[in-house]
């Protein structure tokens, strides 16, 4: 083939996983690990693979390799993910799948043999959506995010990681740094859907990454007096969702008083949540961002502050309690050159968004490459990309990885 097949506006990849996790109440998919719609996909890709010639393993964390010739050290690596966020998009963690899958055939079709080790590498849980740490897959790998403490994680449902787990066929007690599998990883190059509004501006479909913003997840905790809804005078009340509320205009003052930071309360939960009641307590999720490690925890500790006043305003108590945190990546200055240069001079830009490439920096040489998003949105069914865009970015991979390889 002389390049990637295409269906209904589609690489034709992402047609096929396009009925899988479908969410009928938020649009868009809902995909989270090991759960049915994700073993779907780990299935579809599987079998994609294989019809490829690749050699597919799972490895302790439950990461999905597809191997391109023999097993080795020094291999050059390139994938994303397949999980979403709660309602996602098409493109997001699957177009740098697809792509990559596309890539290998269009190099295998015009006869090219890779000298070195090569692989399809889809991280397990990128987004954090059920077990609430993003990039768990790759976490784990470096030993960014303790064993123990990964087992012990529980989701909505009360189901531990280590359950699930074991339920998925991956033996928990296997989980965590990965010493053999980094080994093998010489480089790891990513591409993925621009996530913000660039490239329509710069009048080009692919980039480059340079950076990604310091970034993490903090639980707030308030609890308040639970009581009658009609009962309760609104004197008397030390109630946990005003003091949510008060908190959310706190966490959105500060950030737009903090320049470039970005702080998000993107959900929330309340006990006992019924209409005619009082909360006891409410819980929210934080998201903060900015450019360097050092104003992004500034930034977590002005909304700490606001968040304590705005609960005792309410006669309540808050409590903030990190999930995950990443501190600002600077990618492999000498690998991006050598990408930009390989792709004629297309632009670089940063990112806000946190990537299983950006965890593996810290460890080995790592890269970014962007598809255009004419409109910037992203974790929203409303995410898009047009097919001349997403064949540029398969075109770009694959002229990327004959350089490597």
């Amino acid at each position: 083939m002389t390049a990637p097949a295409t269906a209904h506006g589609l690489l034709s990849g992402l047609d096929e996983i396009a009925d899988i996790g479908r969410d009928a109440r938020r649009g868009g998919y809902s995909r989270h690990l090991w759960q049915p719609a994700d073993l779907e996909l780990r299935d579809w890709f599987t079998g994609r693979a294989v019809r490829l010639g690749l050699d597919v393993e799972i490895d302790r964390n439950g990461n999905t390799w597809a191997w391109w010739g023999p097993r080795g050290d020094d291999a050059i690596v390139v994938g994303s993910h397949l999980d979403s966020v709660p309602g996602g998009g098409t493109y997001d963690g699957p177009l740098g799948v697809v792509s990559a899958l596309d890539a290998i055939a269009r190099l295998q079709a015009s006869g090219f043999r890779p000298a070195r080790p090569c692989a399809v590498l889809v991280f397990a849980e990128e987004e954090g959506s059920r077990f609430g740490i993003a990039c768990l897959g790759s976490r784990l790998m470096t030993g960014a995010l303790d064993a123990g403490r990964a087992r012990a994680l529980v989701d909505a449902d009360g189901i531990s990681l280590e359950a699930a787990a074991s339920a998925a066929g991956i033996d928990p007690a296997g989980l965590g740094e990965d010493r053999a599998a980094l080994a093998r990883i010489g480089l790891f190059l990513e591409l993925h859907v621009e996530q913000g509004r660039g490239l329509i501006d710069l009048g080009s479909p692919v980039a480059v990454a340079s950076s990604i913003l310091a970034h993490g997840r903090w639980r707030i905790t308030f609890t308040g007096e639970g009581n009658h809804a009609g009962a309760t005078r609104m004197t008397d009340r030390r109630d946990p969702m005003l003091a949510a509320a008060r908190s959310m205009l706190a966490v959105r003052d500060a950030a737009v008083a903090s320049t470039g930071s970005r702080a998000t309360i993107g959900r929330i939960e309340a006990v006992p949540g019924g209409t005619n009641v009082i909360s006891s307590q409410v819980t929210v999720w934080l998201d903060a961002r900015a450019a360097e490690d050092a104003a992004a925890q500034d930034l977590v500790t002005e909304i700490t502050a606001r968040v304590s006043a705005a609960a005792a305003a309410e006669g309540c108590t808050a409590v903030v309690a990190e999930e995950s945190w990443s501190g600002a990546v600077a990618f492999d200055e000498a690998l991006r050159d050598r990408l930009v240069h390989s792709l004629h001079g297309v632009p670089t830009l940063p990112t806000g968004a946190g990537h299983d490439a950006g965890v593996l920096s810290s460890r080995l040489p790592t890269a970014m490459i962007f598809v255009r998003n004419p409109t910037g949105v992203s974790h929203s069914p409303e995410e898009f990309a047009t097919l001349d865009d997403c064949l540029a970015g398969v075109a770009a991979l694959e002229q990327v990885l004959r350089e490597l390889l």
